[in-house]
């Protein structure tokens, strides 16, 4: 597997986008610097993110969504995981 995330990856099981594979790795999102956790689709050619609005759900079930334009970074949270539980684990040992 690659260390990059895919330059386009949805959440919906119907988006030709989607890959379990990649989602259960778990990849994540910084846009415009901040971290995003309610991301259902992302484009970093395009840069855009599509997020839920609120709770609001349209007539099929389905999380009514609102693209956000801007800058998008993703990246594999089990890349960043292994590090930062290494340094949590150290910190505990000097306790």
């Amino acid at each position: 597997m690659s260390d990059t995330p895919p330059d386009r990856l949805s959440l919906d099981p119907r988006s030709p986008h989607f890959d379990a594979e990649l989602l259960k790795r778990g990849v994540g999102i910084r846009f415009n610097g901040s971290e995003k956790t309610n991301v259902e689709e992302y484009s970093v050619s395009e840069g855009w993110i599509r997020v839920a609005a609120g709770r609001s759900r349209d007539r099929f079930g389905n999380p009514m969504t609102v693209k956000l334009k801007g800058t998008v970074e993703p990246y594999y949270e089990d890349a960043g995981a292994s590090g930062s539980e290494d340094a949590g684990t150290a910190g505990q040992e000097d306790q």
